[in-house]
Order: structure tokens, then sequence, then C-alpha cells
């Protein structure tokens, strides 16, 4: 596939600095994950064999869930900036929280 001057050029127009184009929120990292989400969303339908908020056959026993943002959880109260993983009080209190390979 051939990405067009004329589709190049739309994309590119509103930049200004470098950083409108390869910053943190610039528009090559949007592209990358919107690519990237797309990208996965075709795995998992090819996987599960049906479309987004479309029905599974009644054989299929696994399931679209929906998706959420993942927020990160503090331990130790306001200000503090303890991430729950690792050796944290969350991950003693709920041992299958983290993953085998990440714990201490």
């Amino acid at each position: 596939m051939t990405v067009s001057k004329e589709l190049l050029d739309e994309l590119m127009s509103g930049l200004k600095r470098p950083e409108n184009l390869l910053g943190d929120k610039g528009l090559m990292k949007e592209l990358k994950v919107r690519l990237m989400e797309r990208m996965l969303g075709a795995e998992l339908t090819e996987h599960l064999g049906y479309e987004p908020h479309g029905e599974p056959t009644s054989e299929q026993t696994n399931r679209r869930n929906g998706a959420a943002k993942l927020r990160q959880r503090l331990v130790g109260g306001a200000g503090s900036n303890t991430r729950a993983g690792s050796g944290s009080l969350l991950s003693a209190a709920y041992p299958g929280s983290v993953p085998p390979d990440r714990r201490s």
C-alpha cells in the first residue's frame, strides 16, 4: 500500500514545530497507537471469529469483555508515590495481582 502525497500533506498541515511530529503527543505517536489498536483488534476478531459488537456463536466460549483504561493505584495514602506492584502493601494483600515473573 502506498500513502499518497495528498494524505501526507493533510496529516502534516497543522504541524508547526518538530515536537508536533515527533514529541510525546505528536503525530507519529498517535499514528503508532492507532495502528497498533487496529492490528490488535483485527487479530482478536480473527481469533474469536466474530466482529466487535457482534454476537458469538453458542459454541464460542471466549468473549469480548469490552475495554477500559488502566489506572495506576497508589499505596500509602495521599501524596505517596509508592506504586502498587512487587513489594507493595497491595501485592502482599493480593498476591495473585502481580504476575509471577514480576514478584520479588
